[in-house]
């Protein structure tokens, strides 16, 4: 097959598609307008939460699906030959989720908010899985980089551009011709799973079909056999032992930061959803910044102590948010978060990168694995928070839980042997 230009233009555009998902629905407009359109204490199903520890637990159940579900995918999109129907089929499920949450109004319709929810974060996370099994198929290995970079950048730059269009019509919905912000709000998930399936049309039509032939036998349990495989190995490899307990430690606080943060502000300190979307866009401007600027400190300094130097600061970060009670604090803290946001997860790939070297012809086994426990780190640091405040009745005793993980990860992280070898080629 001839890789074209045309070709790595059209995977990266997915990035595009599907990035708006993590932006608008994850991040910056549903939870505050969850929190908002919710009663304080839910009744779901006879149980009694408050809406915001509800709102975290449905986060670490569609999580908790796809850390089961991974090693499944992986071992499909490494090994089988249905790369293009299983893109379609979650991209589809993801989006006509986001298009269900515009029927979300409130306690009437709470199912339709969460399983909506629960599905657009299966759509978009397992959709990831296939997108980047496209990689090799699109670009030669010494183009990786770049065109995954690339990607990013189109992700970005339109899940940006959309979160903006939303903010105008939720801070002026009259000039749209809608009736109320809440009504506004609510096209914007509408506007998110038509883009995301729209854009999505460009990279179906430009990866190759599928073959005919059937799944190959064994194909269901492939995938679980190489995560298994992986841990029998992690006995006797110390280092990328203790750098996976550390990670998930730490990577348990990271997601929770990123998926509850806006709950956070909009719980303890009453930000309105457009504020919540300023700072949304800051965290993205200044993540920006921070990810340049900690790669160069890691070129030198070396990933270890740039990595603990990131986890110190998210220590910090923790204790500064548990006694911030104004919102011009709380911009001080998203701009930190921001700061090593991007910071951590990209050291963290690089750094399980150079430690898993000397195992290149398993490399997929390897981070299949990763990505597993990064799900798994969800669940549990999602769960973690919810269940703190549920027990409470307060988030900002969740927070210094967060902090337990960063400190846990630290004390992994410190001792951690980084081979020089691969540092010095850096």
């Amino acid at each position: 097959m001839v890789r074209t230009k045309k070709m790595e233009n059209a995977w990266a555009i997915f990035d595009w598609a599907n990035s708006v998902y993590a932006l608008v629905i994850s991040a910056a407009v549903f939870p505050a307008y969850f929190l908002s359109v919710t009663d304080p204490v839910l009744n779901f199903y006879g149980w009694k939460i408050s809406n915001s520890s509800f709102y975290s637990l449905i986060i670490s159940g569609a999580f908790l699906v796809m850390a089961f579900l991974s090693p499944l995918l992986s071992g499909i999109a490494d090994y089988g030959n249905k790369k293009k129907l299983f893109l379609k089929f979650f991209t589809t499920l993801g989006s006509l989720a986001c298009i269900c949450l515009y029927f979300f109004k409130g306690m009437s319709t709470i199912e339709i908010g969460a399983w909506g929810f629960i599905f657009a974060t299966i759509g978009f996370a397992g959709g990831l899985v296939f997108y980047n099994a496209y990689l090799p198929v699109v670009a030669k290995p010494s183009d990786f980089d770049r065109v995954s970079a690339k990607g990013f950048a189109f992700g970005y730059f339109g899940s940006v551009l959309l979160l903006i269009v939303n903010l105008v019509t939720i801070l002026h919905p009259d000039w749209f011709g809608f009736e109320s912000s809440a009504l506004a709000t609510r096209v914007s998930f509408l506007l998110v799973g038509i883009w995301w399936i729209s854009f999505a049309q460009i990279t179906f039509r430009a990866m190759p079909s599928d073959s005919n032939k059937p799944l190959e036998n064994g194909i269901i349990t492939k995938g679980y056999k190489e995560v298994k495989k992986v841990m029998n190995e992690l006995k006797s490899l110390p280092e990328v032992k203790r750098f996976l307990i550390g990670f998930f430690f730490y990577n348990s606080g990271v997601q929770t930061v990123l998926y509850l943060a806006a709950s956070f502000a909009k719980v303890e300190l009453k930000f309105m959803t457009t504020e919540l979307i300023i700072i949304i866009l800051l965290l993205q401007l200044v993540g920006l910044v921070g990810a340049l600027m900690f790669s160069r400190l890691s070129k030198l300094k070396g990933n270890k102590v740039t990595l603990v130097i990131i986890l110190v600061i998210w220590v910090f970060i923790c204790i500064f948010a548990y006694f911030v009670y104004t919102k011009s604090l709380f911009y001080v803290v998203a701009a930190l978060v921001g700061m090593v946001m991007g910071g951590v997860q990209s050291l963290s790939r690089a750094t399980y990168s150079k430690l898993i070297y000397q195992h290149k012809d398993e490399l997929a086994s390897y981070y299949s694995f990763y990505d597993v426990l990064e799900k798994f780190a969800i669940v549990i640091g999602t769960f973690g928070f919810g269940f703190v405040e549920w027990l409470t009745g307060s988030m900002r005793t969740s927070v210094l839980v967060l902090i337990l993980y960063f400190l846990v990860g630290l004390y992994f992280i410190i001792p951690l042997k980084v081979p020089r070898i691969i540092e010095d080629r850096e």
